[in-house]
């Protein structure tokens, strides 16, 4: 079956969606390691991959990498084995130069043509849907970067070089250089991370791409006929000092100030979603509204959804039988140092086994093997 005909064919449709967040990515793996342990023995297939099961992957920053590297087919193992090994050479030691970013572009251009060697977007080795979240920063749109040979952007992004994309995906403002790509035409973009838009969380994003018919996807929405999986990179209940807020320096509001936007965009990402479903994984969006296990915006659920991610709290860690990390919790949300990654993958791990059941997959998305 080519790419065109798995993405037209009827059926139900399969999305898994994840989220940017550096390093903190080896979190995420947690999850999918446990998500394609289930969906194996599920359909007794020890060698089935999560590009075999999901339809269209999608991932900012990180969630990127991630993305494209379960696309081409990779086993949640080798991925998690390619970031403990490379995550200290990518996030190597700082500059701290003035007006420049603060690690070498190099190590992270090295290992992902390591990984995507010279494939393009459109390359037939990419075995399911793809959508590479960017920031084209020299116009101040978002792009999602899209593999549907019928998308209108299609002849384009099919000649990009998918470790481009990823790279310009995954091009954080302060930690990395924006990445240069050729657009089509002869027309150039500059590129910066996708978490500086609405999509470090790209779930609500991808369910569009899935179902507004200005996309090529046009698959129909219902209960039984989308499912979308949506991993987070780690997750704290902010609380700072009042009075150091107030007497912050302009440069720490630069700072803070994309951060705060990166939360409220993932929160808005997980009401909505939660709004337009039965979710088996209800969040507490805030102490006003809770979980809306008591609301549903369409007369009949619109997709089945799944939230998952590690909570980065003290008690939590505790609760979870690694409490040698509670001393250390304020660096674990850094996602540039990669001396944690090791650490985050255990959490990721436990957090999987505490959150991902068997039965949030419902059998109507069972493959016919």
């Amino acid at each position: 079956m080519t790419l065109l005909d798995r993405l037209t064919s009827e059926g139900p449709k399969r999305i898994l969606a994840l989220d940017g967040g550096g390093i903190r990515g080896v979190l995420t793996l947690g999850f999918l390691e446990r998500i394609e342990k289930i969906l194996r023995d599920r359909h007794n297939k020890p060698d089935l991959t999560l590009s075999d099961y999901f339809d269209l992957i999608g991932g900012t920053s990180t969630g990127s990498i991630i993305a494209a590297a379960l696309a081409i087919g990779m086993e949640v193992s080798a991925i998690k084995e390619l970031y403990l090994n490379i995550g200290g050479t990518v996030f190597g030691k700082k500059k701290f130069k003035k007006w420049e970013a603060l690690f070498d572009i190099a190590p992270l251009q090295q290992e992902l043509k390591k990984v995507f060697q010279d494939r393009t977007l459109g390359d037939s080795s990419i075995k399911t849907g793809l959508a590479i979240m960017t920031k084209r920063a020299d116009t101040g749109s978002t792009w999602p970067m899209l593999n549907h040979p019928k998308g209108t952007f299609y002849p384009a992004n099919s000649e990009i070089l998918l470790r481009e994309a990823v790279r310009a995906s995954a091009a954080a403002p302060v930690y990395f250089v924006p990445e240069k790509l050729e657009v089509g035409a002869g027309q150039l973009g500059a590129f910066v991370d996708g978490g500086v838009s609405m999509t470090n969380n790209p779930s609500l994003q991808l369910f569009m791409i899935a179902t507004l018919k200005g996309y090529a996807f046009n698959w129909p929405v219902g209960e039984n006929n989308l499912l979308l999986v949506s991993a987070g990179t780690g997750i704290w209940k902010r609380q700072d000092n009042v009075d150091e807020v107030v007497e912050g320096k302009v440069w720490n509001w630069a700072t803070q100030i994309p951060l705060m936007l990166m939360d409220d965009a993932n929160w808005y990402n997980q009401l909505i979603l939660q709004y337009l479903s039965r979710s088996k994984t209800p969040w507490e969006i805030d102490m006003e509204i809770g979980n809306l296990a008591s609301d549903l915006l369409t007369p009949e659920p619109a997709l089945t959804y799944l939230r998952y991610d590690g909570w980065l709290e003290t008690q939590v860690l505790e609760a979870m039988g690694l409490p040698e990390l509670s001393p250390k919790v304020e660096s674990l949300r850094e996602m540039s140092d990669a001396d944690n990654r090791h650490d985050l993958y255990k959490i990721g791990v436990k957090s999987a086994e505490a959150q991902v059941k068997e039965e949030h997959f419902p059998d109507a998305f069972n493959l016919s093997l």
